[in-house]
């Protein structure tokens, strides 16, 4: 599988976003509003490296607690996979656990993404990409 992201907490949505063009990042989208996870996503890439920035609207996000433990941190990364619903199969054959439901990304254009998770690896995003 190839990588699409590294998704990367950060507590305030535009400091970030600064931080990581002093760093050469480029906006790749603007910031959306996903409202199944109640978090706001922006895409940057330098050099062909993309970061996805999220930053939770409240406590009722499923990445709030992770922010609190973790604070400004990489905390998933998102491989692009050709039928998810396969991919998630094999991924339990070797062990992962899904976190959560199948679901569409609004900051991905509507792309299915899933959550897994195994101890070694920690959490990894999966997406079906249809390029």
């Amino acid at each position: 599988m190839k990588i699409h992201h590294i998704g990367y907490l950060a507590k305030n949505m535009d400091k970030a976003i600064a931080s990581f063009e002093a760093l050469g990042y480029e906006r790749e989208t603007d910031v959306v509003y996903d409202s199944l996870r109640d978090v706001d996503i922006i895409f940057l890439t330098n050099d062909g490296y993309r970061v996805e920035l999220v930053s939770p609207k409240s406590d009722r996000s499923p990445v709030y607690a992770t922010l609190k433990k973790l604070g400004n941190a990489p905390y998933h990364i998102c491989y692009c996979c050709d039928d998810i619903k396969a991919e998630m199969e094999r991924l339990r054959d070797e062990g992962y656990t899904p976190a959560g439901e199948t679901e569409p990304a609004v900051a991905i254009g509507g792309a299915d993404v899933c959550f897994m998770y195994r101890r070694p690896v920690g959490l990894i995003e999966l997406v079906e990409c249809r390029e």
